[in-house]
């Protein structure tokens, strides 16, 4: 579904990718992985137009970004943002009516009820915990049934309950026939949910391939040891 072809980026001069080509299989859920700045985000944001590719291509289904009119896309970006104004509730039909779906004040107070904010539905987004304005934007990411969903830190700062929770409501995504791409510094949701990754160092891919591959040519180790024998030294 995601083809990404001798990919380079360079920004003022400083080149952060350096010729990167991957894929990404129809269906499967999919680790981009590395330390900070090694190029993750850049890459999804060149992936969805919002960067223009000093050279090399990035498909989806053969085809640009702003070529896919016909490939629903549901992104998480790393920053966290909502209308501040609006209620919870307000905010998720408003995407909900956007997305065209046919009861979206239904769905989304099922979805809020079942990540806990049952509670808020009319309260104004800027009162909302971080945690809890992530949620919000998980659901809204997800609400379409997405073709192509990419989330960039979907669980960071949460606790391990409400990280279980929103990672079976992803795997759940998954089931429903998604392909995901996902962004994480939990090594145990990679090993957990993806079928293949890929480890960027230096705008470079160091490692690529089925999780037991990966495992495998660093002799068995976990991906919390693989993580740190790969980046260690380098402050997270």
């Amino acid at each position: 579904m995601i083809e990404v072809k001798n990919f380079r980026m360079t920004f003022n001069n400083k080149t952060v990718i350096r010729d990167l080509s991957f894929e990404v299989k129809k269906g499967e859920i999919f680790g981009l992985l590395g330390s900070n700045g090694s190029g993750k985000t850049t890459t999804i944001r060149a992936l969805l137009n919002l960067y223009t590719p000093t050279a090399g291509e990035l498909l989806i289904n053969g085809k640009p970004f702003d070529a896919n009119a016909d490939v629903i896309v549901g992104y998480l970006p790393e920053e966290r943002g909502l209308y501040k104004k609006e209620t919870v509730i307000d905010t998720m039909v408003y995407f909900g009516e956007l997305k065209g779906l046919k009861n979206p004040r239904e769905w989304s107070a099922n979805y809020l009820e079942r990540v806990g904010l049952g509670d808020k539905l009319n309260e104004k987004t800027e009162k909302l915990s971080t945690g809890q304005q992530q949620k919000v934007q998980l659901g809204i990411c997800i609400m379409n049934n997405p073709e192509l969903l990419i989330l960039d830190e979907p669980t960071k700062g949460f606790d391990p309950v409400n990280r279980k929770l929103l990672m079976n409501i992803i795997d759940e995504a998954h089931k429903k026939g998604a392909t995901i791409i996902m962004i994480t510094h939990y090594m145990d949701e990679v090993e957990r949910l993806c079928d293949r990754a890929i480890l960027l160092k230096d705008g470079k891919a160091y490692a690529y391939g089925t999780i037991k591959d990966i495992k495998k040519k660093f002799g068995g180790k976990s991906f919390d040891e693989i993580f740190v024998e790969v980046y260690g030294g380098v402050d997270e």
